[in-house]
């Protein structure tokens, strides 16, 4: 993530953070990660998305549109919505949040986010690089959210709910095109556990995942 924050020329940039095929305990899934800007140092239009595919349909995705300005050094403040779609209900949350890099170049994304009925929702994410070579290159990420209510139709319960953490190693065949092998761990906790539960899915997983990191 410190390339990302590198200041360059271009005036626009995506990066595919994860395109990859995860092997999972009978539910196999196709995910992506998408991270991209147009704007200037002072000014950017910011844009997240994040979701997967499994046995043919979509279950999943976090789309997030923002403004950002920087407020520090390495640390923009961004504001905008955010839209989850999926096979239940779609919802729709104003969000604000910072994200930037801390000391030893720990990238870090703290988003908070307010629902219909007040309902809100806090998003932690924190990636680490370990440079074994110019070329490869591992990759550490823990990501957890939690919400203040139970919202049973979107799947979701209150205080903490998902929590992944992996670890991916990729070869940088150009700074813009790396594929990568990696294993990931995932858990459902509190309410959200329960209402997984209910849905005979698995509150605990470990997936092997292949993939490519590019950006343009």
């Amino acid at each position: 993530w410190g390339r990302r924050f590198e200041q360059i020329n271009a005036f626009e940039k995506l990066l595919a953070e994860e395109l990859e095929w995860q092997a999972r305990d009978g539910r196999d899934a196709l995910k992506w990660d998408l991270t991209g800007w147009v704007g200037s140092d002072m000014h950017r239009l910011w844009l997240r998305d994040e979701g997967e595919h499994s046995r043919g349909s979509q279950v999943g995705n976090r789309l997030e549109l923002f403004y950002g300005q920087p407020v520090a050094a390495w640390w923009d403040a961004v504001a905008g919505l955010r839209v989850d779609t999926g096979p239940g209900p779609s919802r729709t949350y104003l969000a604000i949040g910072l994200q930037g890099l801390a000391p030893q170049w720990f990238h870090v994304e703290a988003t908070g986010y307010l629902g219909e009925g007040g309902q809100l929702g806090l998003r932690l994410k924190g990636e680490y690089d370990w440079l074994f070579t110019n070329r490869l290159i591992l990759t550490g990420r823990v990501e957890a959210e939690a919400w203040s209510d139970d919202d049973p139709r979107a799947g979701i319960g209150s205080g903490i709910g998902e929590v992944t953490a992996g670890l991916r190693l990729r070869y940088e065949l150009r700074r813009e095109f790396a594929p990568y092998v990696g294993v990931e761990w995932a858990g459902i906790h509190g309410d959200t556990a329960d209402l997984a539960r209910a849905h005979g899915e698995d509150r605990h997983d470990r997936r092997f995942v292949v993939g490519l990191r590019a950006w343009f």
